[in-house]
């Protein structure tokens, strides 16, 4: 088990790692803004260090800085929490080079994961079932309408380094198209940095369900069940609830297998979450998440599954505590 971890984040997300850190034994090593000279975080951690600045770029985004605190204090691991650089794979991958362990995936998955064109085509050869849409980045407007075309309107046009519902752009119709395609590629290139899109089916009546796994580097994987986030506003998810209201054991059962075995495809490791849209008794891999969500405590109160604890012993080399039959 390890003796120090650094949680390269701030306020809850970074009270609750530091807190399982505490609860199993570890120190916690926190990092902080100017700005946050005197936050919660930066007075719980066992120990902990001024990144300087007042902007992210400065502080909690800049990873060089960040692995030499890590390296200054001595730590064995850190967690990079949810948001700013959770899924930077060029962060976990200077992690590794370093010899400080990531506290997720590996950073070659990171980057598949994150890439939703390469991600698809991983799911497809896998065998698990993807919205209809182009198989690669859209080049041209005519190649956009002949998609468009083929797959019938609506659309939905997406940023392929894209997440968080940001930049996606809807079109009913060919007269549509255009401006959708400008206004997404333009998203992308400042939301994302890379102006590359693709094109997808849109489904009109969709529920959107989510299922939360966890993978040890011993074969381990299980899934803890789902969590629906339908009720979205601008692509935005406003309320998860678990279990779902549609959801049957069956349904659960047979999506939580899919789950599994596209987590499997990749030989992911660590705690991730499987995106899905449902309709009409159809199920479509949407992306994944290779991070613990904002919304993980739903999943936690269901099934009493600490699942920070959990993503540490796995980073730590230890099996999963628990099999598929314990949980319910």
């Amino acid at each position: 088990m390890f003796h120090k971890v650094l949680v390269a984040n701030r306020s809850e997300i970074a009270i609750r790692v530091m807190r399982a850190l505490r609860e199993l034994g570890i120190k916690s090593v926190g990092i902080f803004s100017d700005v946050d000279w005197n936050a919660i975080h930066t007075r719980y951690a066992d120990e902990s260090y001024p990144l300087g600045g007042n902007h992210p770029k400065e502080s909690y985004l800049n990873f060089k800085k960040i692995i030499h605190i890590a390296k200054e204090a001595g730590v064995d691991a850190i967690h990079p929490g949810y948001g700013f650089l959770a899924e930077n794979p060029s962060f976990s991958y200077a992690c590794e080079k370093e010899g400080i362990t990531f506290i997720g995936p590996k950073s070659s998955i990171i980057e598949l994961m994150g890439n939703k064109i390469l991600a698809k085509e991983k799911m497809r050869k896998a065998g698990v079932p993807i919205i209809p849409g182009s198989p690669d980045e859209i080049t041209s407007l005519s190649e956009a309408h002949d998609i468009a075309f083929e797959l019938g309107f609506p659309v939905i046009i997406k940023a392929a380094l894209g997440g968080g519902g940001i930049g996606m752009k809807i079109a009913h119709s060919h007269e549509e198209l255009n401006a959708a395609i400008e206004q997404a590629r333009s998203t992308a290139l400042s939301a994302f940095g890379d102006p590359k899109i693709f094109i997808e089916k849109y489904i009109t009546e969709p529920r959107h369900i989510e299922f939360q796994i966890l993978a040890d580097h011993h074969g381990n994987i299980v899934h803890l069940g789902e969590r629906e986030c339908t009720i979205q506003r601008r692509h935005q998810k406003l309320l998860e609830e678990s279990p779902s209201s549609i959801m049957t054991p069956e349904l659960r059962s047979k999506m939580g297998k899919i789950a599994i075995q596209a987590a499997k495809s990749i030989e992911y490791t660590n705690a991730g979450t499987l995106e899905f849209i449902y309709t009409e008794g159809n199920l479509y891999f949407l992306e994944m998440n290779t991070r613990i969500q904002v919304e993980h405590p739903i999943t936690e109160m269901v099934t009493g599954i600490d699942i920070v604890k959990e993503q540490i012993r796995i980073a730590a080399g230890e099996k999963l505590s628990f099999n598929q039959n314990d949980v319910h």
